[in-house]
């Protein structure tokens, strides 16, 4: 019968062993610990266990020995230095360099009163100066390890906030340490060069720290994927742009050749389209400007049309006469009425009139377009009609197929 009670214990020894590696940071013992203390619960159990497995035949011989398991393949990749050694390091400088600069300071001072108590010598000037030097070497020592005293303890303070993630954000590091974000940038970069942070890298823009190996690879691909997807759609913006462009000057070229009152209208047409555009952008509403961008696109089109047909041009008096001028007088009053500080009730009401007045434009821009396209959707349909004509008297239309052509 197994013994529970020691697997429970033994469990507890582990995770008191991983707890304590990893408030040190120290896993240099851990792996041999952990072994140990598997090697030992595998003994037990073995102990208590053989008699079961003698009766068994030696079936239990196949199993795996838990004790030849290698911890090693389990372990995750240390990604940051030890702070004992450093620790230790930066107490022994400023120790020492505070200690032994203070009996300097201090013979520094007698031999500088003494000067000027007596008369000065080459010996006591000799003696002052050398004072000094030494003074400012072990002083600065001093001073280079509470510099490495401070460095490790805002390292630890780094780590802490870091909880094992693998990426932080500078300035969120900056915000829980309650440092400004230059110096905790300045710490990160001397750390990772120092290779504090083992596997340590800082992004493209220097605003997010990345900890390990695996984690930068990962971000060095999105950031090539995106590259690429940023390059590729930048070239569609271009190939987009230069066929805009290209319709563009065929229409103006075009459009030379047209008729001078033609062409008139349909410059006219242009100043409007600007017009109603920069309405648009002048008033913030997003149901208004829905409304807006819909009588931009429909007057577009109906001058669109005009220049394709320019017979057309007869059907679009009212339009150009009456329509248009209204629309952009009543969104410039609209535009006046909503820069008001204080949206009474009569302004509401008329801004919500001249709102209802764009839906009846629209229909009405809509209807005009519509009818533009009546002569085409005519010839469309007459075409259809003797194409099926046609193909009724050749014997393939579907009723002929059914029948294999036979009546």
């Amino acid at each position: 019968m197994r013994n529970y009670w020691d697997w429970e214990r033994f469990g507890e020894d582990i995770r008191r062993t991983v707890q304590d590696a990893v408030d040190s940071m120290d896993f240099r013992s851990l792996n041999q610990t952990i072994t140990d203390t598997i090697n030992s619960a595998a003994g037990s159990f073995r102990k208590n266990s053989g008699s079961a497995r003698q009766s068994a035949g030696g079936e239990q011989s196949t199993k795996k020995d838990w004790a030849k398991v290698d911890l090693s393949k389990l372990k995750r990749p240390v990604l940051y230095a030890g702070t004992g050694g450093k620790k230790a390091a930066g107490m022994a400088l400023s120790i020492t360099g505070l200690g032994i600069g203070a009996v300097f300071l201090l013979g520094f001072i007698f031999t500088g009163l003494t000067m000027l108590l007596l008369e000065q010598n080459a010996g006591l000037t000799f003696g002052f100066v050398t004072l000094l030097i030494f003074t400012v070497i072990f002083g600065g020592i001093g001073a280079a390890g509470l510099k490495k005293l401070g460095r490790v303890r805002r390292f630890q303070s780094y780590l802490s906030e870091l909880q094992g993630k693998e990426y932080c954000n500078v300035s969120e590091l900056a915000r829980r340490t309650r440092k400004k974000e230059k110096i905790v940038l300045k710490d990160l970069e001397w750390m990772i060069e120092k290779r504090w942070f083992l596997q340590g890298h800082l992004d493209d823009t220097n605003t997010c720290l990345i900890t390990s190996n695996d984690a930068y690879d990962a971000y060095r691909e999105l950031m090539q994927k995106q590259q690429e997807a940023r390059k590729n759609e930048e070239e569609e913006k271009k190939k987009k742009a230069w066929e805009a462009k290209t319709r563009e000057e065929e229409r103006a070229r075009k459009r030379q050749q047209m008729d001078p009152q033609i062409r008139t209208v349909i410059e006219t047409g242009q100043n409007y389209i600007r017009k109603l555009k920069e309405c648009n952008d002048a008033i913030p509403g997003e149901v208004v400007s829905e409304k807006i961008s819909r009588m931009e696109e429909l007057t577009k089109r109906i001058f669109e049309r005009v220049e394709q047909d320019p017979d057309a041009v007869d059907d679009i008096e009212k339009l150009m006469e009456y329509y248009l001028p209204t629309a952009v007088k009543l969104l410039e009053a609209y535009e006046e009425l909503d820069h008001q500080p204080v949206q009474g009730e009569n302004i509401l009401n008329s801004k919500k009139e001249i709102e209802d007045t764009l839906d009846t434009l629209n229909i009405a821009f809509e209807k005009l377009l519509d009818d533009l396209f009546q002569e085409t959707a005519w010839d469309v349909s007459s075409d259809i009609t003797v194409l099926k004509m046609m193909l009724a008297q050749e014997g393939l239309t579907e009723d002929d197929f059914k029948t294999g052509g036979k009546s």
